[in-house]
């Protein structure tokens, strides 16, 4: 079954100065298993020795104990990865390590380099081999080639080059640093631990391994971690900041807090302006499992009919399995969500979701609801419609597979089989979530691209350490 939602590229946890760094990473990216699962990988730094263990899967398929006691050291960097640019691949996997004349570097990426394509066919034209086809190896070849003579400032120069998304762990024999792009697409926060230091994609991290949140890592900032502490960079011109609004919706975990506020907060926000503008007279609300259960719970408040969990998921369902020969209708969906009768039969239902992508699980979602008994399913969206792709680390489809692309709201409605159909507006959306501080990239909703994509040079044909041609 094609999968009907966006998926964040990545997500990013870095330890410096812990006797157990490796196991605190590890921690780390079962908390962020959620921004990626197609692979997993640790670099630990043991008196300069950089060791990485990586493999495909998710974190519990990845590390066993025996793997986790070859990661010594007080300084690690680990990554969990779904894939925007490049193939899912143990080679693409993450955190890149590699050697070259200033010693050992280990990188890990959250984001998507728009000018990726561009820079790597510069690079190999000048004679670089690439051992992946990620865009986040272009950062490491551009830190390699530069005759800076610090590792400070031979980031800076890199990250000059590149034009993007960028969340950044890098790590070497000595130190580490975190980076944020200059709009700040993607969210990177900053804690401490036992006077270690915790850098990682979300807050939640700092709540399992039990560290002190400190702050995010500003838009466009170079922090710099090493034995004699921590220093603070902004080496680029300053602009305004553009955070991706669909982590508020639907990346990040509700009990993180990013761009200032909690995302639980957020969602529940978004439910409660969805119903002062979308009301309809109904008997229960119901969320789509679990990204519209928040912003149900919203709805609900906001409009005083009672909520139920009349959807239950299975949480054991993974990436593929394998469908019956019988062809038993929209099993892809019925295998993961089912409904329960006793809640929904002769019931008009509101049925809250995140967001619609291609709107064939939506289809298939009001199928199994009114197959359940209910006399009327109401369909409401808590985001706008998703009318443009994403270049900044979202996978998303192409513009021609968004439903919303194609075709009106009424069309949409008659697609998935609703008696009704609203979306939350955008200006609507935005008062949730824009403070004085803060704004927001929300081209996926009007098409305004902060950055315009500038990848557009042919990907350079070459034969790779690791593949063929």
């Amino acid at each position: 079954m094609q999968d009907d939602k966006f998926h964040d590229e990545c997500g990013v946890v870095g330890i410096f100065g812990h006797p157990e760094a490796a196991n605190l990473a590890y921690l780390g990216l079962y908390a962020l298993q959620h921004r990626g699962q197609e692979s997993a990988g640790i670099v630990a730094n043991k008196d300069g020795h950089l060791r990485l263990e990586v493999g495909m899967g998710r974190v519990a398929d990845v590390f066993s104990t025996e793997r986790l006691k070859k990661l010594q050291g007080e300084n690690a960097v680990g990554h969990n990865r779904y894939s925007t640019t490049g193939q899912s691949q143990i080679k693409n996997a993450q955190p890149c390590l590699i050697n070259y004349s200033q010693g050992a570097l280990a990188l890990a990426h959250n984001g998507n380099l728009v000018n990726a394509s561009v820079l790597r066919a510069a690079l190999v034209e000048a004679g670089s081999i690439f051992q992946s086809t990620n865009d986040s190896e272009v950062i490491v070849h551009l830190i390699a080639q530069s005759q800076k003579r610090s590792f400070v400032e031979r980031v800076v120069e890199a990250l000059a080059e590149v034009s993007g998304a960028y969340s950044l762990l890098l790590m070497n024999e000595d130190s580490l640093i975190a980076a944020r792009d200059p709009h700040g697409f993607r969210p990177l926060c900053l804690g401490k631990l036992d006077g270690a230091y915790v850098v990682a994609s979300e807050s939640c991290v700092m709540d399992l391994i039990e560290a002190e949140f400190l702050r995010e890592v500003r838009p466009g900032e170079i922090i710099h971690i090493h034995k004699n502490g921590m220093e603070s960079y902004f080496p680029f011109p300053k602009t305004a900041p553009k955070f991706c609004v669909f982590e508020h919706i639907y990346f990040a975990r509700p009990d993180s807090t990013i761009y200032g506020s909690n995302v639980y907060s957020v969602r529940k926000k978004m439910g409660h302006a969805l119903a002062r503008q979308a009301a309809v007279e109904a008997d229960i609300v119901i969320p789509v499992p679990d990204s519209g259960n928040i912003s149900a719970l919203g709805y609900s408040e906001e409009s005083g009919i009672p909520f139920e969990m009349a959807l239950i998921r299975n949480h054991y369902v993974g990436r593929t399995f394998i469908e019956p020969q019988s062809q038993i209708r929209h099993f892809g969906v019925k295998v993961k969500l089912n409904a329960v009768k006793e809640s929904i039969k002769g019931k008009r239902v509101v049925v809250i979701d995140d967001s619609i992508v291609r709107g064939t699980t939506s289809a298939k979602i009001v199928k199994i609801i009114r197959d359940a008994g209910a006399t009327e399913v109401h369909v409401r969206i808590a985001s706008p419609p998703t009318l443009y792709p994403c270049y900044y680390g979202i996978d998303t489809p192409d513009q021609e597979e968004l439903i919303a692309s194609r075709l009106t709201q009424e069309e949409i409605c008659r697609f998935i089989t609703a008696d009704s159909l609203e979306y939350l507006d955008k200006d609507n959306m935005m008062k949730v979530v824009k403070t004085e501080d803060n704004g927001f990239c929300a081209a996926c909703f009007d098409g305004d691209y902060p950055i315009k994509n500038g990848d557009r040079a042919p990907k350079p044909i070459q034969l790779d350490l690791f593949g063929s041609a």
